[in-house]
């Protein structure tokens, strides 16, 4: 029986990190970075009316519109080795739980650095995003890993969901604080500006803040086990050497590998979807920041019951049908934004709403699911291809957001191209083998799976 004191530290990473991912990731830094970049580009122009001047990215002339998804797109390949590293390194470590400190601090020193973005100061928040979602990413690489430590397979959907649900609580609670000051900034003496700035802040101090619960309370994990590739070689394998086996690895577990390519697909477009929605409802939809904000509030509570809803669905179906269910949702979600009235706050509502269902319950049966099929003593490495494509961090979905949105000065065409990341990833997650997935990796099966 693995130890519950150590699942509930383990827990409070989400809580931790869902304050940037929330707050910062998800509602206010792409509004708000595409505003400074606007007024970098279009000082003079007027309101309701998209620039059409673009800003300079690296030597690519990118509209102000489209800087925020390719700057997403962007950090994911620029990130994509370090994660890979850095779950090699975890896995030869004694204690990841350190490893996730680090990459935490370092990520919220980011975050909290967020508060100088003033003006038209848009290569600052450029540079910051993209270290802030390193860091996050490559952290959630060791989170997930330690999940098969601390949870034996048949608690995995339990255990990951309640972190899942705790995170969306955490994200959402500080959500409704910076609600509250974005809205009352005068009362409170502050600009809106300043309001927004704090909001930054905040997520980046609360992220480093509850930190300190994991990384204090996960100091004596249970010892990994040993890979086989690993009792082979010795445990002094090259962390070069032994990344360059885990591509060749994968052949032997078809499975994983389809797992992976179905998550690229439909995650890419939930994160698209998550990190693209506040641009989306401002932009297109001609809604208030405090709106944007009340409706992923609403979001977040009720996908802290989403999580938890969908973690009981799991032992009665299994996790794969059940992540069936979620995508299939999430299709019918991107449909129904596409011809989403402008200015209708109820409908947007109503839309975060069936949002906070699947999201929640999607994202962490995926991640109960793909643990399953990771060979034992691999955990770290193997999550660092699966977190690749996880929150923040994904790029095909946001690429073809962006690019659309280049071409059709449409936020609307843009959001209706991610079905086909919904479709491509459910047709692919149907033909997974859970069962010869399972005993391939060498792992126990679960009651249902």
């Amino acid at each position: 029986m693995k130890s519950t004191s150590q699942q509930r530290a383990w827990y409070w990473y989400d809580w931790a990190n869902s304050a940037y991912v929330t707050t910062t990731a998800t509602v206010i830094l792409g509004p708000y970075l595409t505003s400074i970049a606007t007024r970098a580009a279009c000082p003079d122009l007027p309101s309701g009316q998209v620039c059409t001047t673009p800003v300079n990215l690296l030597g690519l002339s990118v509209l102000p519109g489209a800087l925020h998804p390719l700057l997403v797109t962007i950090s994911t390949i620029l990130t994509l080795a370090a994660l890979l590293i850095v779950g090699v390194l975890a896995d030869r470590s004694a204690r990841p739980q350190w490893w996730l400190g680090a990459l935490a601090w370092a990520g919220a020193v980011a975050a909290s650095a967020m508060f100088f973005l003033v003006d038209t100061n848009w290569q600052l928040g450029s540079v910051l995003m993209i270290v802030a979602n390193l860091c996050v990413g490559a952290s959630q690489v060791i989170y997930d890993g330690i999940l098969v430590r601390i949870a034996e397979p048949d608690d995995r959907d339990r255990v990951s969901s309640r972190g899942w649900a705790l995170g969306y609580l955490g994200g959402g609670l500080l959500l409704a604080i910076n609600l509250v000051m974005m809205t009352a900034y005068e009362p409170l003496g502050l600009s809106y500006g300043l309001a927004i700035r704090l909001s930054l802040l905040s997520a980046g101090v609360w992220w480093g803040l509850f930190t300190l619960i994991p990384v204090l309370g996960l100091r004596s994990l249970p010892p990994r086990a040993m890979g086989e590739l690993e009792a082979r070689e010795g445990v002094h394998t090259n962390p070069v050497r032994q990344l360059a086996n885990t591509f060749a690895d994968l052949r032997n577990y078809p499975q994983t590998l389809l797992f992976l390519a179905a998550y690229l697909f439909y995650n890419d477009g939930i994160q698209t979807v998550i990190g693209q929605s506040s641009l989306y409802a401002q932009s297109e939809l001609a809604m208030s920041t405090q709106n944007v904000m009340i409706t992923f509030l609403f979001t977040q509570f009720v996908a802290f019951g989403g999580a938890l809803l969908f973690g009981r669905l799991a032992g009665r179906l299994g996790a794969k049908r059940t992540v069936l269910i979620g995508i299939a949702i999430w299709f019918g979600v991107v449909a129904v934004a596409f011809v989403l009235p402008a200015g209708v706050f109820g409908a947007l509502l109503a839309l975060g709403g069936a949002i906070g269902l699947v999201m929640g319950g999607t994202q962490a049966l995926s991640r109960s699911l793909y643990s399953q099929l990771v060979p034992k003593g691999r955990e770290a490495e193997y999550f660092s291809f699966y977190q690749a494509m996880e929150r923040g961090t994904s790029w095909l979905g946001t690429l073809s957001f962006a690019l659309v949105f280049q071409l059709s000065h449409s936020y609307r065409w843009a959001i209706i191209v991610l079905v086909l990341f919904f479709l491509v990833g459910g047709l692919l997650l149907a033909r997974v083998n859970m069962r010869k997935g399972i005993l391939q990796a060498g792992n126990e099966l679960p009651r249902v799976w």
